[in-house]
């Protein structure tokens, strides 16, 4: 990767784009904008203005925003798997360790990566072997 905002950019791009596909394909609702910051070790990707269920509406209305961020956080450990897999498919490395968090006011999702260490030029990658 390169941080003269050309390839970099092209797997923010890349991340913030898949993740908001895999959060509307296997959860029903998406969000308004996804921003992904890749930046050494990490990657934070954004999810703002999340769309929530009907469902979800009716929870926070009746008080039970508990509820509501409790169902978020089983499904986002349901999907850490296809999350990871998406940002090591970007990146080229390997996620290390996963974190999630939702709010409510004003609804957004924070998901962040940790990765390991960047290949070697030329080395062979462990997985492979």
């Amino acid at each position: 990767m390169s941080d003269d905002h050309g390839p970099v950019q092209d797997v923010e791009v890349a991340i913030a784009t898949e993740l908001l596909h895999i959060l509307e394909d296997s959860y029903g609702t998406g969000a308004g904008s996804a921003r992904a910051h890749v930046h050494d070790d990490s990657v934070v990707v954004f999810l703002d203005d999340l769309k929530l269920q009907r469902s979800e509406e009716y929870l926070l209305s009746a008080g039970e925003a508990h509820a509501v961020t409790d169902v978020r956080h089983h499904y986002q450990q349901a999907i850490e798997a296809t999350f990871r897999a998406a940002v090591e498919r970007a990146t080229g490395r390997r996620v290390i360790s996963f974190a999630s968090i939702t709010k409510l006011d004003p609804h957004y999702a924070v998901e962040i990566f940790r990765l390991g260490p960047a290949k070697e030029p030329g080395a062979s990658d462990p997985r492979s072997g």
